[in-house]
């Protein structure tokens, strides 16, 4: 039986049922311990607030939400597992750092320096991953990987290595962030070359990038993808997502529907003081919630042409073959 870690333990794969793949309960930029005294973290507040949106999720049909929060950017294994406890959503958490330049970078590089950096990551990984989290006893399910704009920096290398070589001993599925549609094909061509399974790698935030030759050179790697950012308006569409909408349907047109998986990459309660953001960006950012790719994106598809099996694979039974390690037919 094929298993994944969740914060209440292990599932059955088959047990996955609905999946997001890419949402944040919380998220902090790293330098928000720094702000504690306007920006305290109210756990009781916040968890109130993170059960609703666990409760709107399932209200969807919803039974699994992948949490990819870094390390380093206020990952909070417990947290999770309260909220996993108060409804019943499975939940699954992640051990990694984000990219270079909205990372944690000092303690790494530092270590870095005197050449011991890449053995102690690959040893947190391990130890994360087979024995726990910091005392918890929570295990991830996945390693978050993340690159650079046009880059993968020596530094962010260091964890892709160290991954890959986790990954040959456990399976994990690693999880990747691409940065303003750059750096798939490379990101998914280096876990390959390092000895990863591609089917156990999903290249996030593909539709940061509506080309589609970049599309297809990582989807034909036998790789999976997110299409998880939908709402965020700042980066790539016109309002409504047009532009990732008309992405998507190409490469469903194309025959690529088994290697797709949606989400947000959304940010429930942000640590550190609440965002203030004018009436402009306000606008710009309305539709970024748990709730716009079925309110507003699945009707859309549907009016396409987009077939109810289509949309479950998306939403679905593509996390369960990512898990299972299930291949995938490259064209």
């Amino acid at each position: 039986m094929r298993t994944v870690e969740t914060v209440t333990g292990p599932i059955s794969v088959d047990q996955l049922g609905k999946t997001l793949i890419h949402e944040h309960f919380i998220f902090g930029y790293p330098g928000y311990q720094g702000d504690v005294t306007l920006g305290a973290f109210n756990e009781a507040e916040s968890l109130e607030a993170a059960i609703n949106v666990a409760r709107l999720m399932q209200s969807y049909g919803v039974q699994t939400v992948v949490d990819p929060t870094p390390n380093e950017c206020g990952r909070n294994p417990l947290f999770l597992k309260k909220i996993s406890e108060a409804t019943g959503l499975q939940i699954i958490c992640a051990t990694g750092y984000y990219y270079e330049g909205e990372g944690a970078t000092p303690y790494f590089k530092m270590r870095q320096g005197l050449g011991s950096a890449e053995e102690e990551i690959y040893q947190m990984f391990k130890t994360e991953i087979e024995v726990g989290i910091a005392g918890t006893g929570i295990k991830p399910g996945i390693i978050k990987l993340a690159s650079s704009k046009d880059e993968i920096t020596e530094y962010e290398k260091m964890f892709f290595r160290a991954a890959a070589r986790i990954h040959q001993e456990t399976g994990i599925v690693l999880l990747t962030h691409t940065q303003e549609g750059t750096m798939g094909p490379e990101q998914a061509r280096m876990l390959i070359e390092l000895g990863v399974d591609p089917s156990k790698i999903i290249i996030g935030h593909m539709c940061g990038n509506t080309n589609l030759e970049y599309q297809k050179a990582v989807l034909d790697q036998g790789v999976r993808i997110g299409f998880d950012r939908f709402g965020i308006q700042v980066l790539v569409g016109a309002p409504f997502d047009h532009e990732r909408v008309a992405t998507l349907l190409a490469l469903l047109e194309d025959g690529y529907e088994d290697q797709i998986l949606l989400a947000h990459d959304s940010v429930n309660i942000w640590l550190g003081r609440p965002l203030v953001m004018d009436e402009q960006v306000t606008k710009i950012m309305e539709n970024w919630h748990i709730g716009n790719i079925f309110e507003r994106i699945l009707p859309v598809l549907r009016e396409k042409g987009i077939t109810e099996s289509q949309l479950d694979k998306m939403l679905g039974a593509n996390a369960e073959a990512l898990f299972a390690g299930a291949s995938v037919k490259v064209k």
